[in-house]
């Protein structure tokens, strides 16, 4: 299936760029005073005979861009033709993958969490030795908020993940 998706996003790719190419080839100068759709048939006409090498390289575009689909159309058809059990498999792979690289982040989230416990049980050891000092001086608090102080926590039930706040 990835393989399909691949190569979907590949043929996609090229017809885009095939048709961003025709564009550029394809642009038409047209008379601002008539934009009746004689004369912008005309113009490409015109276009065509004066300069055929062109013509034959757009027609090639033109040619290249209706294959391409023609496979594109295959492919997505081959992809939903897949059975269910396969998709199924799949997407539960593509979970799994996912789950795991979740683990290591909230493992990370979780070993971050703990150094910043520390960190901030330190400041406040601080902050408890220098705060008489600091109010004698300055006649005010050195710091404050000690009481509401949270860090994140990832903790998991086995099927649904939580990320909890626990107060330092």
């Amino acid at each position: 299936m990835e393989q399909i998706s691949a190569e979907i996003n590949a043929l996609n790719a090229q017809i885009q760029a095939l048709l961003e190419e025709r564009e550029t080839l394809t642009s038409v100068n047209f008379d601002s005073s008539d934009d009746s759709l004689e004369s912008i048939v005309a113009a490409y006409r015109r276009q065509a005979r004066e300069n055929p090498a062109l013509a034959a390289e757009v027609k090639g575009i033109d040619d290249a861009i209706a294959f391409l689909e023609k496979q594109l159309k295959q492919k997505q058809s081959q992809l939903q033709r897949l059975p269910v059990k396969v998709k199924r498999s799949l997407q539960e792979e593509q979970l799994e993958i996912a789950r795991e690289e979740a683990q290591i982040h909230a493992k990370l989230i979780n070993e971050l969490a703990a150094e910043l416990t520390a960190e901030i049980r330190q400041l406040k050891a601080c902050a408890d030795e220098l705060s008489p000092l600091y109010w004698q001086i300055y006649y005010k608090p050195f710091i404050t908020g000690f009481k509401t102080i949270s860090v994140p926590y990832v903790r998991s039930d086995g099927e649904v993940w939580t990320i909890v706040n626990r107060i330092v």
